[in-house]
């Protein structure tokens, strides 16, 4: 931004930039999907929402995403994060708004939560979850070690599809000609995209990690309350310090729902305890008693436990395995199971220090 004056730079954004179609809308901004008529090319812009504390947390992403794209030009494993072309401030009618331009082509930007909704029943293909599980840790390997960055969000909404082969863009939508639509859909000529990469090559799509909305340096945590709640780790449930291995807990959960169509875990509240009591208790019927150095480490710790591995308002617990889960309830073979739950083991280990 140079130190422009916040109206000037409004009036350089203007000129340079057309808006064409909102691409989503959340909690804290909107994105957009314009044109680059300098550059030719089409960018997300992404709008706060009006406020200070919108401004500020932008900023904070402005600081993250700078690091981001200055790494990225040392370590190819940047590659898999979506990054940084520039920042605007301009004054609107409830005071500034920061407007953050991130690189966006053709073939990215649409979720990999929209391609799962087509394979819900059965899951992805196995060999295309490993190739993005791959892409997506070397993302994160990069954010916490080059960048010292803890994501915080790992999840099938911030984790975005490149489709690199030229064959598959007749399946996926036209985001320069598609004013009449009001909703990315996943289409195809011929049906459900689902079934139409079944005879494409599902493998030529390639993933990219987006969103540091929420981010935070691995030196300097924000807040307490992080991760949407079906990927949030224990320390973070239990109100302890976390780190980067926050991240690995999350993507455990992401591969499970990716291969199996179905979330690892979907806590739900009760008439007698909240939806953290149950996430906690969903969490100890599959990875057994949490270790009390772990579990009462917290001085509130109350208010799960009664006693060291005793939930506070949840008795009746019914254990299972994950080879139990992948075998009765998704039909997997031993032999295809056991390494998985071997991964997944590794990313869900109550120790942060002891994670993958």
């Amino acid at each position: 931004t140079g130190g422009h004056h916040p109206a000037q730079e409004g009036e350089v954004f203007n000129m340079r930039y057309q808006a064409l179609r909102k691409l989503g809308c959340g909690a804290f901004a909107t994105v957009w999907l314009c044109h680059d008529m300098r550059r030719k090319k089409h960018v997300a812009v992404k709008v706060p929402r009006s406020g200070q504390s919108f401004a500020e947390a932008a900023q904070d992403e402005v600081a993250l995403l700078r690091c981001v794209s200055s790494m990225k030009k040392k370590d190819r494993a940047g590659e898999n994060i979506i990054c940084l072309l520039d920042d605007f401030r301009m004054m609107g009618e409830n005071g500034f708004h920061i407007l953050l331009l991130r690189a966006l082509q053709l073939r990215v930007g649409m979720a990999l939560a929209s391609l799962m909704g087509n394979y819900a029943a059965q899951g992805l293909p196995l060999p295309f979850v490993k190739k993005s599980l791959q892409q997506v840790l070397a993302g994160l390997h990069f954010l916490h070690k080059r960048c010292r960055i803890i994501h915080t969000d790992i999840k099938p909404e911030n984790i975005l599809l490149y489709a690199g082969d030229k064959t598959l863009q007749k399946f996926l939508p036209d985001v320069v000609d598609s004013s009449q639509r009001t909703d990315v859909g996943l289409k195809g000529p011929g049906g459900d995209l689902g079934n139409q990469l079944e005879h494409c090559d599902l493998m030529n799509i390639e993933v990219k990690i987006a969103d540091l909305g929420s981010a935070c340096w691995t030196y300097k945590p924000l807040s307490k309350e992080i991760q949407t709640q079906p990927y949030r780790a224990l320390e973070v449930l239990l109100g302890l310090d976390y780190g980067t291995p926050a991240d690995i807990w999350s993507t455990g959960c992401l591969a499970f729902e990716m291969a199996t169509g179905e979330c690892l875990f979907d806590p739900r509240p009760g008439k007698y305890f909240s939806r953290d009591d149950d996430h906690v208790a969903r969490i100890i019927e599959l990875l057994g008693k949490i270790p009390p150095q772990i579990a009462l480490s917290w001085k509130k710790s109350t208010k799960f436990f009664s006693r060291p591995g005793a939930l506070l308002r949840t008795s009746r617990l019914l254990p299972r395995s994950l080879g139990a889960i992948l075998a009765e309830r998704h039909k997997w073979t031993e032999a295809a199971a056991a390494p998985f739950v071997s991964f997944l083991l590794r990313t869900l280990e109550y120790a942060p220090e002891r994670r993958a």
